[in-house]
């Protein structure tokens, strides 16, 4: 009965996650706001919910940091694999990402910065005293101070670049009203949102079923679960010729994801979140910050020529450090 629920949740993302993307994309030619930024914010915070619902639950309800924290970090190396996958779904058949504009490289960096600080805060917890307001620490402060700061950052920049930008001439959503756009583009959202909450939930209750180690069903299979709206949602925007909204939607996802670990702590009142969890998912942040740093270089070297078949330079190395986290966390979750 699990795994039915399992998969009609996966089809309600699947279906509401097309129309989702488009009505995204309707926002964007409407506002003129950029795809980038309705991706990194809009659509991002949308997609980004059913992990904030499976870390908070993981951390208050289950009392599993190792949960919590895995689900999350482990979403950020998840999205970054969906890039990989986007190079063969790509109907220019070039790279995704040669056709990303170069100002993702701002989400890129930020949320490197996250991770950065994510990592200090997991590796000195347990090791150093660490200044807190409460039971909430200073590395979970800064990072609930840094995403607001990095949104408002990029959305100044993509401001500028808008307003020298000459306006589209060729309108694809002419008939629908920016009003209608909202109300159908929140309509799916609700729909998201709930299927990817109720989806969480079912995981862990196979979570439960299958006994794995903590760690290794927060990293990898919750956090691939929790990841279907961004699949749906990047998939659903490469293949209607938006690869920015895509992109844009990855790494904002991956910037709020990194910055709910310090809302997950605020909720966690046994103490520190970062000193409770295990210290295997240091490996999980050190392969988001190299996985973040091979797309940063894929966007600002793009390169229009697969290296074989339908593989860019840049996939393998995505799909192999995922594989690493996979075993790495099974031989210490599961073994």
């Amino acid at each position: 009965m699990v795994w039915l629920e399992f998969l009609t949740c996966l089809a309600l993302i699947l279906a509401a996650g097309t129309r989702l993307t488009k009505y995204a994309d309707a926002i964007s030619e409407k506002t003129q706001l950029g795809r980038i930024w309705i991706g990194i914010v809009l659509v991002a915070s949308i997609t980004a919910m059913p992990e904030m619902a499976t870390g908070i639950s993981s951390a208050v309800l289950v009392d599993s940091p190792n949960l919590a924290f895995g689900t999350l970090l482990g979403s950020v190396c998840f999205n970054l694999t969906i890039v990989a996958i986007l190079d063969g779904l790509n109907r220019q058949r070039i790279p995704a990402l040669s056709q990303v504009s170069s100002r993702q490289l701002p989400g890129a960096r930020w949320g490197m910065g996250l991770l950065v600080l994510a990592g200090l805060g997991l590796y000195l917890s347990p090791r150093v005293g660490m200044p807190s307001l409460g039971w909430l620490s200073l590395p979970a402060v800064l990072l609930v101070v840094m995403y607001p700061l990095a949104v408002r950052r990029i959305l100044g920049a993509e401001k500028r670049h808008t307003a020298t930008e000459e306006r589209e001439t060729t309108e694809r959503y002419a008939n629908l009203t920016l009003r209608g756009v909202f109300i159908r583009f929140y309509l799916a959202a609700a729909v998201v949102v709930a299927a990817g909450v109720w989806l969480s939930f079912t995981g862990d209750r196979i979570a439960d079923v299958t006994g794995w180690g903590t760690s290794f069903v927060g990293n990898l299979f919750l956090a691939v679960a929790t990841s279907a709206p961004e699949i749906v949602v990047s998939i659903s925007a490469v293949r209607m010729g938006v690869p920015d909204l895509a992109l844009g939607d990855i790494l904002g996802a991956n910037m709020l994801d990194t910055a709910m670990v310090g809302l997950v702590d605020l909720f966690y009142v046994r103490g520190s979140i970062f000193a409770a969890t295990s210290q295997v998912n240091l490996v999980v942040v050190g392969a988001a910050l190299l996985m973040t740093l091979v797309v940063s270089l894929a966007i600002a070297r793009p390169r229009d020529n697969y290296v074989v078949g339908r593989l860019s330079w840049y996939g393998p190395i995505l799909v192999a450090s995922y594989l690493v986290v996979a075993y790495v966390l099974f031989t210490h979750g599961a073994g």
